[in-house]
């Protein structure tokens, strides 16, 4: 069995668990680049759940969309982690509600037992960091794919 490659993408919406490093890692290439405003974050105590309703870059159609020459797309998605014990913010104003956030990465720091830190690094020195008792979190995208509004995929500098 060969590992899926992002040329073998198709319109499908996504819908995918991490439950282990390897799976993050690929969830948090697929959520790079994400905006959402600060308003569209839900931390459910009692549900132990953490959620945000992110627009999601297409990273999986950049490719395609360039050789066919057509316009990049963006997709809202549900980004969920579940399991969540605390939710702690770094460098955000929470009373802002105007403000929009650039998600750069998802990674997990592990604890004992499974337990550990799902940290979402923000653009700007922001971030989030959920304790949770097991690694747990799903993208889920909730509406059809629209045109980018930049018209442009998202680049960044590159380290020399």
């Amino acid at each position: 069995m060969a590992d899926a490659r992002f040329e073998d993408a198709t319109d499908a919406p996504l819908h995918l668990v991490a439950r282990d490093a390897g799976d993050l890692a690929v969830l948090s290439a697929l959520v790079q680049d994400a905006v959402f405003p600060i308003l569209e974050m839900r931390w459910q105590k009692g549900r132990r759940r953490f959620a945000l309703l992110i627009n999601r870059f297409r990273w999986e159609d950049r490719d395609a969309a360039e050789r066919a020459g057509r316009r990049f797309e963006r997709v809202q998605s549900l980004l969920v982690v579940d399991e969540a014990l605390s939710v702690r913010t770094q460098g955000l104003d929470r009373r802002d509600r105007d403000l929009v956030l650039s998600l750069l990465s998802v990674g997990f720091e592990p604890g004992e037992d499974g337990t550990g830190r799902v940290i979402l690094t923000l653009a700007g020195d922001g971030a989030i960091a959920l304790a949770v008792e097991a690694l747990e979190v799903t993208l889920k995208d909730v509406t059809r794919p629209y045109l980018a509004p930049s018209g442009h995929a998202p680049k960044h500098p590159v380290d020399v």
